[in-house]
């Protein structure tokens, strides 16, 4: 069966497939214009944007990290600017979205943000958006697609984004247990059938239509053409797929993560504790070696991320700065960085362009 084109508000997405927002620096330019050019959907991550091009947009940093200093600066407006031009001269006119995750320190400025920079289309999970129609009161062609992980989380923000905006959304994200990053259950949660995707999706798939119409797209763990074509049999119109990406030849992270993925086996990859109060899939590398022998860097809030942290109270609990160690993992330092990866990352075993592997997805090569 073909892959059909579908529409986010008043955008058009030539192929069924939207690139996770992956941050720090995993997808910016290089590889949400790639990707968009190519007829999916490029999601530029608004997370850590200060670190980009070697922290030149940052007006402050500080330590021999060289980080950002509080969120104004780990938030750059001016590099998220420039990273959306640069996509423009990848992909033209084509649809691009900005990922904005709703536990990040000036939520609502980085949306203006993301929009004022050119994005088409905002994305957020990392808790239920109820407030998210009121960051963009300003700009009414932006479309808004919220991340859910139940029927019940959609019924809820629905409820309230027609109530106090009489808006509902343009498109809704099911993320299933299996992606890389934070998730939308607990660590227990994460295991159970019930949670799994291809049980939560359809109910989802449902309750939408107690609203309208709009477009589902699911998430976590869709690795091939096979796995698309299930989530589309099971209701979805699309698919977001995060860690897929990580293997191309564009995708902006550092070769030193891509190659930490390409040599791990399925029993490294792991769900840890996070400053951010959700659990996160990545790879148990020897950042997590030394935070169980207490041999892990200091943690210091320098950049004030993520406002469910508390200003690094979080972070000292659980052992490490997320900030931080995501910036090393761009900046390609092995034994300090956190690299995140999908459950199925152990599966990724070649750097291919972002133009073959959307052929090999819609293909099935």
């Amino acid at each position: 069966m073909a892959f059909k084109s579908f529409k986010i508000g008043k955008y058009t997405i030539d192929k069924p497939i939207i690139q996770g927002g992956m941050g720090v620096g995993i997808s910016w330019d290089q590889l949400a214009g790639n990707v968009s050019l190519e007829g999916g959907l490029g999601v530029i991550s608004t997370v850590g944007t200060g670190i980009y091009e070697d922290r030149k947009f940052s007006e402050k940093t500080v330590g021999k990290g060289n980080r950002p200093l509080e969120a104004t600066n780990f938030y750059s407006y001016t590099a998220l600017q420039e990273i959306f031009d640069r996509a423009r001269k990848i992909c033209g006119d084509k649809p691009l979205a900005a990922n904005v995750l709703y536990a990040q320190s000036d939520y609502n400025r980085v949306v203006e943000d993301a929009c004022r920079a050119g994005a088409n289309m905002i994305i957020t999970g990392a808790g239920l958006p109820l407030t998210m129609p009121e960051a963009v009161k300003d700009y009414p062609d932006v479309a808004l697609i919220p991340i859910v992980s139940t029927a019940k989380a959609l019924r809820i923000l629905c409820r309230r984004w027609k109530k106090t905006h009489n808006k509902l959304p343009d498109a809704v994200i099911v993320e299933g247990p299996l992606s890389g990053g934070h998730q939308g259950f607990k660590y227990d949660e994460c295991f159970m059938p019930e949670n799994q995707l291809e049980a939560i999706l359809p109910p989802v798939v449902e309750e939408a239509k107690n609203w309208g119409s709009m477009p589902i797209i699911a998430a976590g763990g869709v690795w091939d053409h096979d796995d698309i074509q299930k989530m589309l049999d099971l209701g979805a119109d699309a698919v977001q797929m995060g860690t897929r990406f990580i293997g191309t030849i564009e995708c902006d992270t550092s070769e030193v993560m891509k190659q930490m993925i390409i040599k791990a086996e399925a029993d490294d990859i792991k769900l840890f504790k996070s400053p951010v109060g959700y659990p996160a899939r990545g790879i148990n590398s020897q950042l997590h070696a030394d935070i169980l022998k207490g041999t892990a860097p200091k943690v210091a809030c320098i950049s004030n991320c993520v406002a469910p942290c508390n200003r690094g109270e979080e972070a000292k609990i659980v052992g490490y700065c997320i900030a931080d160690r995501l910036s090393d993992a761009y900046d390609g330092i092995a034994e300090s960085g956190l690299f995140f990866t999908g459950t199925n990352g152990y599966k990724l075993k070649e750097i291919i362009t972002v133009k073959e592997l959307m052929n090999k997805l819609m293909n099935g090569e």
